[in-house]
């Protein structure tokens, strides 16, 4: 007697029940998505700023964040999803003032400035975006890795979207936030160089950057939301 041996058919999760690439509506949802988690964390980020900074940056993340929000629910769709990453990034420019508005408006708006038309976003796209701010940002401000500033988490995470931008979109994100989370909390060993903390010398050791917490946050909630995004679709 003959017996057939059959495969056991195990079905995978397809590729195009990931979430691949980001569209316009998905970069809206995602930018209003970032604000809210920056809006939620204003305490906290006023919290570490008041420890060895001004204390406002909390204060003028929020202010930015909310009218980032404004502006996303009214701007009508392009057909260039770079253009949603722009407007939030002029907006926070000029709602902020400060450092920070600079700052925070140019790792919006460098990377998506004169990019596309393109009605969709890739993971590649996304770290060419952000390669491109962090670039500007420090060609602007000089600050370099272990200068106690948004750099220190920035960085890592534009290298590590460089490393693994191949491999999808959640992928890269989550490499993103690990590398962001480790600068982030490398910040507490460093003297700041810059900002009210470089008065305080050898006393800002010990204390975590508010703007590289700014940046964890950010990168955070992108990876939250292509992970939600994600479990819709499948």
């Amino acid at each position: 007697m003959i017996i057939l041996a059959t495969a056991l058919i195990i079905p995978e999760r397809r590729d195009e029940q990931m979430l691949t690439r980001l569209d316009e509506s998905n970069v809206r949802k995602m930018i209003i998505y970032i604000a809210d988690k920056i809006i939620e964390n204003k305490a906290f980020l006023t919290e570490i700023d008041s420890a060895i900074g001004d204390g406002d940056h909390g204060i003028g993340m929020t202010l930015g964040m909310q009218k980032v929000k404004d502006k996303m629910s009214v701007f009508a769709d392009s057909g260039n999803a770079y253009d949603l990453f722009a407007l939030a990034g002029k907006t926070m420019l000029m709602s902020m003032g400060g450092a920070s508005g600079v700052i925070f408006g140019s790792l919006y708006l460098e990377g998506s400035k004169n990019a596309g038309p393109a009605a969709e976003l890739t993971a590649e796209d996304l770290f060419l975006m952000m390669k491109k701010s962090l670039e500007v940002i420090q060609e602007r401000g000089k600050a370099q890795m272990g200068d106690k500033t948004m750099v220190d988490a920035l960085q890592p995470a534009v290298n590590a979207m460089n490393r693994s931008y191949a491999d999808g979109l959640l992928p890269m994100l989550q490499a993103a936030e690990k590398s962001a989370k480790q600068g982030m909390e490398d910040t507490k060993k460093y003297q700041a160089k810059y900002g009210r903390a470089k008065s305080l010398m050898e006393r800002s050791i010990g204390h975590q950057d508010a703007g590289a917490t700014s940046v964890w946050v950010i990168i955070r909630s992108m990876r939250e939301f292509v992970e939600q995004e994600d479990s819709i679709s499948t």
